[in-house]
């Protein structure tokens, strides 16, 4: 593969990572598929529908990444997590973050995304709010704190973070086959609790679920598989095209977001590259967007008082800050992450949820 062919293969990976973008904003426009709504549902009114809708994604995403993991089309060691170390204190204080900042910032980075395509102006200031709080997190002078003094808190876990490593140590089998008995046994735990409720078992419920679940593998698909090469023309290395952490990628929102914005700053030094990540920011608000208009729902839509902005502003920072430190948001972390089996995905979303439990108690509180 020449040069001229590398870069024709990196258009490919960005035109099918916009569409499969595209799709899933309009999924979770048309759905309100929602992490923080499925969260506040079941504190509130106690209803579980909306949490089992993300179960569902993450039962379809964890089983279709150890299909292909043991088809040999990816590897869980070309992602962003294998380690024999995990930096549990700034994962759990990073989602704990997170958590409290989605409630506040009424959704998460993928629901200000979507809500922004149908015309929500509040959703524009959450998102570049908490694209600048990540990037200050990443690059900024919150980058220091976080190196020197929170990521060095660890435990060493020899054996690795995926439970298919666990699975293939254990029954002493290859890592595709531990990976492929860990997905399995995880689909069948969540899906146990997922169809107890026969109440669950709609057409909106199913595709919402579903889709979301099949689009992250869709999106595993693109980068690990059309975008990965053995031998780069230039280095020889082997290598995955328009990622920016030069790994295998799926759905990942708020630092494609903070570099975004970094790229549109800066974009005349000559540095800046689009990446999956970007394209996925920019198609999931024009799926939500086409969606709207479709529906007829478009309508824009602002800030009633100064409170409402400063609670949707402090919102955004938390989840910018939180999502850096967690390696990642309710997407992030809590679908693309958590598709691979691994602990500190699994932790980060755990967090991400108490903090928003803790949020919501909160405001019950004050509002009592």
């Amino acid at each position: 593969m020449d040069a001229t062919q590398l870069a024709q293969l990196q258009l490919i990976v960005l035109g099918a990572a916009g569409l499969i973008s595209f799709l899933f904003g309009w999924v979770l426009h048309r759905t309100h598929f929602c992490t923080m709504g499925a969260v506040s549902d079941a504190v509130i009114m106690g209803s579980f529908d909306r949490l089992r809708q993300w179960a569902l994604a993450i039962a379809v995403a964890v089983l279709g990444f150890g299909l292909m993991s043991y088809a040999g089309l990816i590897s869980p060691l070309n992602t962003i997590y294998p380690a024999k170390s995990a930096p549990w204190l700034a994962v759990m204080l990073g989602g704990l973050m997170f958590g409290w900042g989605m409630v506040w910032g009424s959704g998460c980075g993928s629901k200000s995304l979507v809500r922004l395509g149908a015309g929500n102006l509040k959703s524009l200031v959450v998102a570049v709010t908490m694209g600048l709080a990540a990037l200050v997190t990443l690059k900024g002078f919150l980058a220091i704190p976080r190196v020197k003094s929170i990521e060095p808190v660890q435990i060493e876990i020899s054996q690795g973070l995926f439970a298919g490593q666990w699975s293939a140590l254990i029954f002493n089998s290859s890592l595709q086959q531990g990976m492929l008995w860990s997905s399995i046994i995880a689909f069948c735990l969540l899906a146990v609790w997922i169809f107890k409720d026969r109440n669950f078992i709609s057409m909106r419920n199913l595709v919402a679920g579903l889709s979301v679940g099949l689009l992250v593998c869709g999106m595993w698909w693109v980068s690990g598989v059309l975008g990965h090469g053995l031998e780069h023309p230039e280095t020889l290395d082997e290598f995955f095209l328009a990622t920016s952490s030069r790994k295998m990628e799926s759905f990942s929102l708020t630092a494609p977001l903070a570099l975004g914005l970094d790229a549109l700053l800066y974009f005349s030094d000559g540095t800046k590259r689009l990446t999956i990540g970007m394209v996925s920011v920019l198609g999931i608000v024009l799926g939500s967007f086409v969606s709207a208009k479709h529906q007829g729902s478009f309508r824009w839509e602002g800030f009633s008082n100064i409170a409402d902005l400063k609670r949707h502003l402090l919102g955004g920072c938390l989840m910018g800050v939180g999502a850096v430190m967690a390696i990642g948001c309710s997407i992030g972390q809590g679908l693309s992450g958590v598709s691979t089996l691994n602990i500190l995905s699994i932790l980060a979303t755990a967090a991400i949820v108490m903090g928003a439990f803790i949020a919501l108690q909160y405001d019950l509180k004050r509002a009592d």
